[in-house]
């Protein structure tokens, strides 16, 4: 079920105990080069319409929630940006009529790494209001991390920005939109000492052309193994929240 393409009617009779709210939101910032701003929003929308597909009856999906935070790319421009605060309240006012309305499973599919703080935070402030739901949230390669990393090629076996991963799969999804001529590798600093640290840099710090990972590696065909591998396991979570039981 797609919540935009609905009525109130129709949406008055969905069930609120045995359907999932599936909400993605991610970004429209820089993505190096080669790869249009809207990459995000247009990976994440892809991944959670795959799984309403297979779960038309259990999964009630939101239309993407594309503005992010993004501040730190704002220094190569290409980006819009909410800032922490306002993007942990857009989360919270996202789904806080669906909560009210009586909805009790949600899950936030997000697909921009700068946005995990503020779901976990606007999670975290609706959670002790409603302590009867299940509130639940991750990054779709948080969930599908060794699936994913079994079809990397590079060195990087994990999430980056304008990626292998995301490079693969926007060639899939939209070709038209890859300028592959542009596509260059932009490795991570090898630091192993900071592993697990967290450190406080924009993009413009990091990375020389606005990537991270080895885009170089990326092709279609992994693109679409890589949307089946983060679909399928957006599939199993959702059938195990269903099954899990609400706290009270």
């Amino acid at each position: 079920m797609r919540f935009h393409d609905m009525t109130w009617p129709l949406l008055q009779n969905v069930s609120r105990v045995g359907t999932v709210v599936l909400a993605p939101i991610a970004a429209c910032e820089q993505h190096s080069r080669h790869l249009p701003t809207y990459t995000d929003t247009l990976l994440v929308t892809a991944i959670a319409e795959a799984a309403e597909q297979r779960l038309p009856e259990q999964i009630l999906l939101l239309p993407t929630q594309w503005f992010g935070a993004s501040s730190h790319h704002l220094r190569f421009g290409a980006t819009l940006s909410a800032e922490v605060d306002t993007h942990i309240t857009m989360i919270g006012e996202l789904l806080l009529p669906l909560l009210e309305d009586g909805y009790r499973r949600f899950f936030v599919l997000n697909g921009h790494g700068g946005n995990i703080d503020t779901m976990h935070v606007a999670l975290r402030r609706l959670q002790p209001r409603y302590r009867d739901r299940l509130l639940s949230a991750a990054s779709y390669w948080e969930i599908a991390q060794s699936e994913l990393a079994a079809l990397a090629a590079g060195p990087r076996k994990t999430m980056g920005h304008a990626c292998e991963f995301e490079t693969s799969m926007i060639m899939a999804l939209r070709p038209d939109l890859v300028r592959r001529d542009e596509i260059r590798d932009d490795p991570p600093a090898d630091e192993p000492v900071l592993r697990g640290l967290y450190i406080a840099e924009d993009m413009r710090q990091r990375t020389d052309h606005g990537a991270a990972g080895f885009p170089e590696q990326a092709s279609a065909e992994k693109g679409r193994a890589l949307l089946t591998a983060a679909s399928n396991r957006t599939v199993e979570v959702i059938q195990e929240l269903l099954h899990r039981p609400l706290a009270q």
